[in-house]
């Protein structure tokens, strides 16, 4: 059986998934502690209680909380009927993630920032959450190439 490359206890590169998680997880804690996302973030990378904290969640993380007001502006406009403050404090930060992913991470296709955040959404919240992530994600990657073009 092969090391899987998410497995950060056993010293090994942190996957994708794994780090998308791990800023959802930042994002939602920081939430609650009204917090800032990169504080936090700063405080934990490095320190010897925690695990390893890979590049591409301190990415994730500095992203979101760079362009928060823009992702936050999106999500308000394309989440028909829903308040940011009416949303589950987990699917605001899985959606704040796909929505930094589908708009400026270059490297991340855009059928795969959808997929992952709703796969994170499955996970991590309520069952009706994934269908949420995936309808809101789903009419921001409609029109994402007209809004890259513009940020």
């Amino acid at each position: 059986m092969a090391a899987t490359p998410d497995k950060s206890k056993r010293g090994g590169p942190i996957g994708r998934r794994a780090a998308r998680k791990r800023a959802v997880e930042m994002l939602y804690e920081a939430a609650q502690r009204l917090t800032d996302p990169v504080t936090l973030l700063a405080d934990r990378v490095g320190a010897v209680e925690v695990d390893p904290i890979g590049d591409y969640t301190i990415s994730l993380v500095e992203g979101v909380t760079t362009q928060r007001e823009r992702i936050d502006e999106l999500l308000a406009e394309h989440s028909q009927g829903w308040t940011l403050d009416r949303m589950p404090p987990v699917d605001l930060a899985v959606l704040r993630v796909g929505v930094y992913e589908l708009l400026w991470a270059t490297d991340v296709p855009d059928p795969v920032a959808i997929d992952e955040a709703v796969g994170l959404a499955k996970e991590l919240s309520t069952d009706d959450s994934p269908r949420f992530v995936n309808g809101v994600l789903g009419r921001i990657g409609n029109i994402a190439d007209r809004l890259r073009a513009v940020l």
